[in-house]
């Protein structure tokens, strides 16, 4: 039987479920009304057609990224529930965390933060990104009115960094002014078990996908793994979710135990040696820096030679351009109202993009639609043998 531990946290909860404008309460409690506000957002439907480590998209086994949120978000919500924590919080945080992932995954992310640096600008993290849209860029500039502990959460989620104990700040600070994820720790415990359920949700069910995809055989997984682990996604999980129940203390923080830890670091060491560090994403990142310097460099030309007269995008003749004049039209007030400038516009768009329309733009850029419409209309531009 597991002993009774009371987890709580050190910032009020007025001061947790403070907005950044204020807001009437209803019937759905501040915390479940932030999951609604994200899961009818632009920025959640796109994650539907996201990658989470494989372009796959007519394959409707392999994980996407809006798969992988509703992973993480039971899996906080399910540990919460263990340790007695807000189970709606840790599911609102899970829901929100990846809004600001870029098209095409972490492959996606490193290129567009390297095109971001050539430019001048400070590079791209997610986690930063993912609080700018629910911040700002959600709802045509108005972003999504979240709560303080909903906003941290997305901001200090950082699943790439592995630790055996997280143990939370209990500090309000000015999230707006983060400029870097590095050193962020979370401000709850339901922040710093959606951490741990980061990695927990795609540990296993990357290694699954990749089987799946033949990149790797079943076997191949190391015997310690399979034994303190287990040998599935679903045992993965089991395990690391009550490990985490079982070992976290309010005096010692969330944590795994020694031994499940050590297990941790050897399946993400295999993973990243046989998944991510493959031949398969290395040809990824080859093609993906082409389509995505290509979208980059013509809507960079467009905004210098055209600047905000929507009539000139128009003429272009294809969605992409079209699409960002309006884009343009829409958020230049936003964007002066909440930056100062527009010199992130282009970048907040590229990283909105879902993949298959990453995709669809390039194609725009390179053989718009349009340039086939007169032959399309024609008898003998369709069927070439009549005369």
């Amino acid at each position: 039987m597991r002993t009774k531990r009371i987890f709580e946290n050190g910032l009020s909860r007025t001061l947790l479920e403070q907005r950044l404008h204020p807001r009437v309460s209803d019937v759905r409690g501040e915390f479940y009304r932030d999951t609604t506000a994200i899961i009818h957002s632009s920025p959640f439907r796109r994650l539907k057609h996201k990658t989470q480590v494989f372009f796959a998209p007519s394959n409707d086994h392999i994980c996407t990224r809006m798969e992988h949120v509703l992973h993480v978000a039971s899996i906080a919500s399910a540990v919460c529930r263990g340790l007695g924590l807000d189970t709606e919080l840790a599911w609102a945080i899970g829901m929100g965390h990846d809004l600001g992932h870029t098209p095409f995954g972490h492959v996606g992310e490193r290129i567009l933060s390297d095109l971001m640096e050539e430019r001048g600008f400070e590079g791209f993290e997610h986690e930063l990104n993912s609080l700018r849209i629910v911040d700002f860029l959600a709802e045509h500039g108005k972003g999504l009115n979240l709560t303080y502990a909903v906003r941290d959460g997305i901001a200090s989620h950082n699943g790439e960094r592995f630790e055996r104990i997280v143990k939370p700040e209990f500090i309000h600070g000015n999230l707006s002014r983060l400029r870097t994820r590095v050193g962020v720790v979370p401000s709850t415990w339901e922040a710093a078990v959606v951490r741990f359920s980061d990695q927990i949700a795609y540990l296993g069910r990357d290694y699954e996908d990749a089987c799946r995809l033949s990149i790797i055989e079943a076997d191949e997984i190391p015997d310690i793994v399979v034994e303190r682990l287990g040998k599935t996604n679903a045992s993965i999980i089991n395990t690391l979710v009550n490990d985490l129940i079982d070992t976290s203390t309010p005096d010692t923080g969330i944590c795994f135990s020694e031994p499940i830890f050590e297990a941790v670091l050897i399946m993400k060491e295999f993973n990243y040696r046989h998944i991510y560090l493959s031949p398969m994403l290395e040809g990824y990142s080859k093609y993906f820096s082409r389509l995505l310097r290509l979208i980059v460099d013509y809507l960079q030309g467009l905004l210098d030679s055209y600047g905000f007269d929507e009539t000139l995008y128009m003429q272009e003749k294809n969605m992409l351009a079209a699409g960002f004049g309006l884009h343009l039209k829409e958020m230049r007030e936003p964007y002066m109202d909440h930056d100062g400038n527009i010199d992130r516009i282009l970048f907040d768009y590229v990283a909105g993009m879902s993949d298959n329309f990453c995709l669809d733009c390039a194609n725009e850029i390179l053989k718009p639609d349009h340039l086939n419409e007169h032959i399309e209309r024609s008898v003998t531009g369709k069927w070439f043998d009549v005369k």
